[in-house]
């Protein structure tokens, strides 16, 4: 998925509540985690298994440029970026599902 798209369904259309992903570049394929939940302070969210204790945020900018990735953000890793599941679905399923 583009970065473009990916943000504008995060920060406009809120229409991933859960994604997970690994990055193409770490041999440990470490699972990580973001996310939208509705009505909370900070409803960007960053966590579980990669980030002790997760990290929220108000805003999905704030969560992207963030250098909470081995010190970077995810935008400057999206080119590593390989997206796992989106709300339990595979990405494909997703697309065919879920994607307007």
């Amino acid at each position: 998925m583009e970065w473009k798209n990916f943000y504008y369904l995060l920060a406009v259309e809120k229409s991933i509540g859960e994604m997970c992903f690994i990055f193409s570049d770490d041999e440990k394929k470490t699972e990580h985690y973001l996310g939208y939940t509705d009505r909370r302070d900070e409803p960007y969210w960053i966590g579980y298994c990669d980030i002790k204790d997760g990290c929220g945020f108000q805003t999905a900018e704030e969560l992207v440029k963030a250098p909470v990735l081995d010190h970077k953000s995810l935008q400057e890793r999206w080119d590593k970026v390989q997206i796992e599941s989106i709300d339990g679905l595979t990405l494909e399923e997703w697309r065919q599902n879920c994607y307007r």
